[in-house]
């Protein structure tokens, strides 16, 4: 049995996350994610979990670290500010491989910014904002419906992979409403946590711990981690396209900048410009390979990004030169309209570049 309710893109993330089984949340108030902590203060007594507002951002995230150690399904939400002070904690999780649900609900930067929507963040959430050689599964959902489903799945990902999950949304889709259906959850097999601190009691005892002063067992260690992100790369690459098959100008954008591009290939085709969409939905793995032979089916490449060209880099590392590469971006908190980008796809194409 399935029910379609109206929901905030916020509230559809904490609803899902205490759909997937999360019942420990620790967090501290930043807009514009507010009305997840602010949900989860209501919801996690009802299920018998626990709330807890942090007195900041550095506790919460190793408030979420000791939880992730007992084996507990925990996740912690911030907004670009707050996700910059949790990131020591972030890299101690990587480091002593401990599954948990990260939301950075993005915000205009540098600094303190301001509260409206961004896509700046994108360095910090794939190329590693903390310290070591560590990698965070990073999802990108563009809807009110995939900040739940995506939700639900990172906490599964994360169990499967013993590694913490990010969902990188932004002012715009955590302040929406739409109407969102909540699924029953279909069962997964998901490994056994042996390694979690519940007592030793007949066993010996766990230790968790991301400290090794052994440069030879940290060194062996970093391997294993790299291996254990080569398989994450070969197996959970995620996209999705809308009219590329045909595409002579192909954009590539994600989270709101992919909504706002289909609605300008939605105008162009009425114009008769052959424009397509490919938008990453795992922006850590990327999908280069997958970019890159769509991209060759196309004429030239546009990517829309609120900020001031970091998603680009990847898509430049996807097509190394195969077919030129335009930009287009509002930053700031300023969001970029369909106009603005169908303004866009027509002079690259008049200028025939």
């Amino acid at each position: 049995m399935s029910e379609k309710v109206l929901m905030k893109g916020n509230e559809a993330i904490a609803e899902g996350a205490i759909l997937a089984g999360c019942r420990h949340f620790f967090g501290y108030p930043i807009t514009p994610q507010n009305e997840i902590p602010e949900y989860m203060s209501r919801r996690m007594p009802e299920v018998g979990g626990v709330f807890l507002q942090a007195e900041s951002e550095v506790a919460g995230g190793n408030m979420v670290y000791g939880a992730a150690c007992a084996g507990a399904r925990v996740m912690t939400t911030s907004s670009s500010p707050g996700i910059s002070l949790m990131q020591e904690a972030i890299s101690y999780m990587a480091g002593a491989e401990l599954p948990c649900v990260l939301v950075n609900i993005v915000r205009g930067g540098p600094g303190l910014g301001g509260i409206q929507g961004a896509q700046s963040d994108y360095f910090q959430a794939t190329k590693g904002g903390g310290h070591g050689d560590y990698r965070l599964i990073v999802l990108a959902p563009s809807s009110v419906q995939e900040l739940m489903d995506l939700t639900i799945e990172a906490f599964d990902l994360a169990d499967i992979y013993r590694n913490p999950v990010m969902i990188l949304g932004d002012a715009i889709l955590g302040q929406m409403m739409e109407p969102v259906v909540l699924r029953e959850r279909s069962k997964i097999n998901l490994p056994p946590k042996t390694w979690a601190t519940i007592g030793a009691k007949g066993r010996p005892k766990n230790i968790i711990s991301s400290l090794r002063l052994d440069p030879g067992e940290l060194e062996k260690h970093n391997l294993a981690l790299q291996e254990k992100y080569k398989r994450i790369t070969d197996e959970q690459v995620r996209y999705t396209t809308y009219m590329a098959s045909d595409a002579e100008t192909l954009l590539v954008a994600y989270g709101t900048s992919a909504r706002v591009a289909q609605a300008a290939i939605d105008m162009a085709r009425e114009r008769g410009l052959k424009a397509g969409l490919f938008r990453p939905v795992s922006l850590w793995p990327f999908p280069y390979d997958d970019l890159k032979t769509i991209a060759l089916g196309s004429r030239r490449v546009l990517t829309v990004e609120m900020s001031h060209g970091q998603m680009i880099e990847d898509v430049r590392l996807a097509i190394l030169g195969g077919r030129p590469i335009h930009f287009y971006c509002r930053t700031g908190g300023m969001t970029p309209t369909p106009r603005e980008v169908l303004n866009e796809i027509e002079r690259i194409v008049e200028e025939g570049i």
